[in-house]
């Protein structure tokens, strides 16, 4: 019987962030990546838009033998996930979420800014989650066009951005919701623009956890005892995303 997969999914290769969470608790599973770098970034598209890149990606995955897909895209996912799992029945569907709720268990008194793309920061989702676990204390930062430049690793561009969007911020902010899966790659950037003294919130670790639970209770977990392997694919077939996504992978 042929082995199934987990699919994941982004506008690019920062989702590489969310597979890391899930490989540590998932060691032996198969993993087939899709990075849509080709329309990257999603965070400036109109919904409808994410939703169709999302159907069409998704339907390659279930065709690619995948048992269960993450949407590692914060924009992809407060935008289209209901409607994949509308369509997807069969698929488990998961999706990643800005880790505002965290902010609220954690640190709910606390100076807290949320950087994000704009397509999140505006969707009804994420306004939801937002209003019902606000500390009044918060920020919200539409970081348009920074995920593009960590896709593309100019570190002078980054840091210019971050000392252009942040830098007001510095030694005021104690929490910071990277609700972009891009951003994690660039904490230690962040740190150098915001100062050492905040703590960082992501959904990754959360939504590893929970894939790993919901496969154990549809006995979906992979028998095989041997570390399993990741495909890359990107959507603009380029060797240099490819390349950086798997030094990323094997931090």
């Amino acid at each position: 019987m042929q082995e199934k997969n987990i699919g994941i999914f982004d506008s690019g290769i920062g989702g590489v962030t969310v597979l890391r969470e899930i490989i540590k608790i998932l060691p032996n599973e198969n993993y087939i990546y899709y990075s849509d770098s080709k329309n990257n970034p999603y965070g400036d598209k109109k919904a409808e838009e994410i939703i169709d890149r999302c159907e069409e990606i998704s339907k390659f995955l279930v065709e690619k033998n995948c048992k269960a897909i993450v949407i590692a895209c914060n924009t992809a996912s407060a935008v289209a996930s209901k409607r994949l799992r509308e369509k997807y029945k069969d698929i488990l569907i998961f999706a990643i979420e800005p880790a505002y709720k965290m902010v609220y268990d954690y640190a709910y008194n606390k100076n807290t800014l949320v950087m994000a793309t704009k397509g999140t920061i505006k969707s009804e989702k994420f306004n939801l989650l937002f209003h019902k676990y606000n500390n009044h204390k918060t920020k919200l930062l539409e970081c348009v066009g920074l995920a593009d430049i960590i896709e593309e690793g100019n570190a002078k561009k980054i840091k210019k951005y971050l000392q252009e969007n942040i830098g007001q911020y510095k030694d005021n902010v104690e929490n910071i919701v990277l609700g972009c899966t891009h951003y994690p790659l660039i904490k230690k950037e962040i740190i150098q623009v915001i100062g050492n003294n905040v703590n960082f919130f992501d959904g990754a670790n959360r939504l590893a956890i929970h894939l790993k639970d919901v496969l154990e209770e549809n006995e979906l977990i992979s028998k095989k005892a041997e570390k399993g392997k990741v495909k890359f694919i990107d959507s603009s077939r380029s060797e240099e995303k490819e390349k950086r996504f798997f030094e990323f992978l094997n931090k």
